[in-house]
């Protein structure tokens, strides 16, 4: 293996490690801010947020201040990557809907409507139109 793909991976590891140990932060503390919430809150503000800083980063790093591949791979590909998580939210999903139907629906439209919300913004700020 070149040095440079140790690099790459090395980037994506340490990364991925801080943004898994964030995830499991703000999402422990959100449900237990909000024990008794309707939804699980945590993995919504855990997708939304990274969602947000992901499409910021990419969209700024593709319109006005070039980023390195080194940071993309550190923030995008690792910290914000173990951040967000897609297998939570569908296995949260799927939990609900067992739970109940109309539930579990509102868990997932409300998940993807906040991150795609997130992202959107991420791109408009990104792109500097606001």
């Amino acid at each position: 293996m070149r040095s440079e793909d140790r690099l790459e991976y090395l980037l994506v590891a340490i990364g991925g490690s801080i943004g898994a140990v964030f995830r499991y932060f703000i999402s422990k503390m959100f449900n237990s801010l909000f024990p008794f919430s309707y939804l699980p809150l945590g993995t919504i503000v855990v997708n939304t947020t990274g969602s947000f800083f992901l499409s910021l980063m990419m969209f700024a790093s593709l319109e006005k201040v070039p980023v390195s591949k080194e940071v993309i791979l550190f923030f995008g590909t690792g910290l914000l990557g173990a951040f967000t998580t897609f297998s939570t939210f569908t296995y949260e999903t799927l939990s609900l809907i067992e739970e109940s139907p109309a539930r579990g629906v509102v868990y997932m439209l409300t998940n993807l409507l906040l991150s795609f919300t997130g992202a959107y913004f991420g791109m408009i700020l990104g792109r500097g139109k606001i």
